[in-house]
Parts: C-alpha cells; sequence; structure tokens
C-alpha cells in the first residue's frame, strides 16, 4: 500500500485501511473504490492523507474538449483578474514570512487594500466566484488559499448585508485564518509515513499558533478568533475545543464556511475545479447541522441563483438549461433540455457534472 494526500487522489483507486475522522467516526472502509464526491468528502472532513492499495491505477487524461473554463480565462478579465491575483499573493507571502521570520509589524492597511483591490476590478461579486474556479493551476499553498478564503468572506458578508466596516473585518478574518499553519513543522506536513496521534493533533494546533501570533497585536478580537475557531462546527464536531453553537465567534463562522468551500473547489491531477453544485450537494447532505443556518443557508443561495439560465451537462450526458431553483434542494434544480423538462430533486440517479 502506499500513503498519498487527499489532494494526489484520483477516482478508481482503492481505499487500503479504514479511514477515520479526528472524533474517530469512520467514513469508508477498507476496501471502498473511491469515487469523485467521496475524494471530496474526505476533504470536508479535513482528512489529510490514506492509504491506497499498490495496483490502485491513475485514470487516463481524458482528451480534452472547449469548456466554460476555458472561455472565461481567454477574456480580458480574467487576464487582469490573473496578474491583480498574483501580485497579492506575492505582497502578501512576503509581508506573512517578515512577521513570522522577522517579527515584523502586520500592516493590515496595506494587505486590505490589496485584496479589496481584487474585488473593486469586478463589478458583480458573482465573478469571484468563476475567477476563482478557474485559479485553481496554482499550487494549493497556505497563501493562496488565505487570499481565496478572504475573497468568498468579502462576498459573503455583503449577501449577508453586513456594514462596509463589517465586510472589511470578515475580510481580514479570511486573509489570516490559516497563518498558524506556516508554524506547523514539515516534516510532519511532509511525512511519507503514517501520521501518529499525536501528529495530527500538531496539524491541528494550527489554529492556537495562528491565534498565538495574533493575540499580541491590536488587531480585531473577531480576527484572532476566526484564527482560533475555523475549524469548530456548530454540532460540538469541529476542534480544537469542541465549541458548539453561540460558543463560536459570528466571524469564524462565516471563515468555515468559505474555507471548506475553497478546499472542496480547488483543482485536482484529474480534472479541473469541482462543478458548484456538487460541493452544494455534500453542504446540503452533510454539512446542514455543522454550521450557522442563516450564514450556510444565505451562502447556498446565493451561490445557486448566479448559475440560473446558465447551460450544464447532466450526469447522463443531455445537456439543458437552469430554469428554476428549488428551495428545498438547492443542487438540484429544474432543467430544460429541448421541449423536456428534468426536475433533479426527483431524480437522484441524475446530478449536474458540469457548467459549459
Amino acid at each position: 500500500m502506499r500513503r498519498l494526500s487527499t489532494s494526489a487522489l484520483t477516482p478508481g483507486m482503492v481505499v487500503a485501511e479504514d479511514v477515520y475522522t479526528y472524533n474517530n467516526q469512520l467514513i469508508f472502509p477498507k476496501g471502498l473504490i473511491l469515487t469523485d464526491k467521496a475524494i471530496t468528502r474526505m476533504e470536508f472532513y479535513s482528512i489529510l492523507y490514506i492509504r491506497v492499495e499498490e495496483d490502485s491505477a491513475i485514470p487516463e487524461e481524458a482528451e480534452a474538449v472547449p469548456s466554460y473554463s476555458d472561455k472565461l480565462k481567454a477574456t480580458p478579465q480574467f487576464k487582469h483578474f490573473k496578474k491583480v491575483f498574483e501580485d497579492d499573493i506575492d505582497s502578501f507571502k512576503t509581508a506573512i514570512n517578515d512577521v513570522i521570520s522577522k517579527g515584523a509589524p502586520l500592516n493590515t492597511d496595506r494587505l486590505l487594500s490589496q485584496t479589496m483591490d481584487l474585488i473593486s476590478n469586478n463589478t458583480s461579486y458573482v465573478n469571484i466566484f468563476d475567477m476563482l474556479h478557474n485559479m485553481r493551476q496554482y499550487d494549493d499553498s497556505t497563501y493562496v488559499h488565505c487570499v481565496n478564503v478572504a475573497l468568498i468572506c468579502n462576498v459573503l458578508a455583503r449577501w449577508l448585508r453586513m456594514s462596509e466596516a463589517d465586510i472589511k473585518t470578515a475580510t481580514m478574518c479570511g486573509l489570516l485564518h490559516d497563518i498558524g499553519k506556516l508554524m506547523i513543522p514539515d516534516d510532519i506536513i511532509k511525512k511519507p509515513g503514517k501520521l501518529t496521534t499525536q501528529e495530527y493533533r500538531t496539524v491541528q494546533k494550527h489554529c492556537q499558533e495562528g491565534y498565538k501570533i495574533l493575540g499580541a497585536t491590536s488587531l480585531d478580537i473577531h480576527i484572532k478568533n476566526s484564527a482560533l475557531m475555523h475549524h469548530e462546527r456548530c454540532d460540538g464536531t469541529g476542534y480544537p475545543y469542541g465549541l458548539t453553537g453561540e460558543r463560536i465567534d459570528a466571524y469564524a463562522k462565516m471563515v468555515s464556511i468559505a474555507d471548506v468551500y475553497d478546499a472542496m473547489t480547488s483543482a485536482r491531477i484529474y480534472r479541473g475545479p469541482l462543478c458548484p453544485f456538487v460541493v452544494i450537494s455534500v453542504f446540503e447532505n452533510e454539512g446542514l447541522q455543522k454550521y450557522d443556518t442563516h450564514f450556510i443557508m444565505t451562502f447556498l443561495e446565493n451561490i445557486v441563483n448566479t448559475y440560473l439560465l446558465n447551460r450544464v451537462r447532466l450526469s447522463n450526458g443531455i445537456e439543458g438549461d437552469i430554469i428554476y431553483i428549488n428551495r428545498n434542494h438547492l443542487s438540484s434544480p429544474t432543467i430544460k433540455c429541448g421541449n423536456q423538462y428534468i426536475d433533479l430533486s426527483s431524480r437522484p440517479d441524475i446530478h449536474i457534472e458540469e457548467i459549459i
């Protein structure tokens, strides 16, 4: 058997040993053949590594066809966003490394201004999600992930109709939420063998490490709490303290949604960014009890509404247009395919595979 990071898994691989969450809940048994959705579930539960059978094959790369992603990447708007995004990442990385290695002061005004530029250059906030879905060729480093989460938090705060001051706070919460990961030793993160229980606990300590780094600053308490609590869940299944409901900072609850959404929509070696409707399905089926009801429903309803009238390809190969959003099953809208109407909420055997 061999040990692989979750990001290196591909459909068709065979699980070599039982896979458990941090709370010792079995989510996949030994011998399971991985599917796209199964891999996504592991990211949802923050599983870093699993063991697969040695003879697990990597599927041959499918023939490339023009897609929605290809069309978007060819637009001047995307090219401009890409340049500003890259500049922001470089600046953010330098600033954070100076804080960690040199004890330099954290210039939050500058960091916030650079990140806000990515928003101001896109008049439609919906475009931010399209842009991020197509920036996934970047290595999923802490720096890139933090900027992504900051942008998602910014848009979510606007959907929640928060004040401009609170929107800026939410953006900074996302930007600095994972700063503690830079304190986790590489020999644990990149260990070739199975992580011990103690090593898993060390990885989880990035929350406390982040709070420790930010604790000595004059930053808003919500920003500090978001670093500490972004892996907490409303049903008490999170970490590091297993907090529930009202004990979790409201801004940390927002960051937790943005954090998981960004992780699940990251590209993998065998595909482009995961279809938003697959992500929404996972949230609906496994996450509604874990997140603040108002926050998660606001997020999901707005994400889904941005794709109304978009053309999609279904898992049975049929193409059509989204014409109706089912509020009780957000991941299963009604699709108009020629003269045929398919209500996906009544067809569990079919799902949206791709936006085209």
